[in-house]
């Protein structure tokens, strides 16, 4: 998949903003060799020389807590010279910290804290993993 992106890429969720293929590319193999159990399917796979659109299903544990997680994700693309320039991905933060953190994600999930303390816990652990590359 890190060849699908340009150069210039940047990636957008609920937890990641990410600039430049290195940050990009980094996340998706750090997320792939950790997620042990990951399995992923796609469908709904739409796309034209400009944009596209892809329904994704990722199912795993997550590492931090044990916890099973069904997350289902709405992708948009923008390409550039048939790579992808822009990558948003769309999902129910509230729903995915209910699985991946229990009892705090049921309570805490909708709040601004606790997604910006997993954003700079997720944008850490990045950061460690591309500096060990």
């Amino acid at each position: 998949m890190a060849d699908c992106y340009h150069e210039e890429a940047c990636f957008r969720d609920e937890v990641f903003e990410l600039e430049g293929k290195e940050q990009v590319a980094g996340m998706w193999q750090m997320l792939c060799e950790r997620g042990d159990d990951l399995k992923i399917q796609f469908s709904d796979i739409t796309a034209d020389a400009q944009t596209g659109s892809a329904h994704w299903v990722a199912d795993y544990t997550f590492s931090q807590t044990g916890r099973k997680v069904q997350n289902s994700i709405a992708a948009s693309f923008i390409f550039q010279n048939g790579l992808i320039l822009e990558h948003t991905d769309s999902f129910d933060f509230w729903a995915w910290s209910n699985q991946s953190l229990g009892f705090t994600g049921l309570f805490l999930g909708w709040t601004g804290w606790l997604k910006t303390k997993i954003r700079r816990k997720a944008r850490y652990s990045l950061d460690q993993y591309l500096a060990n590359k």
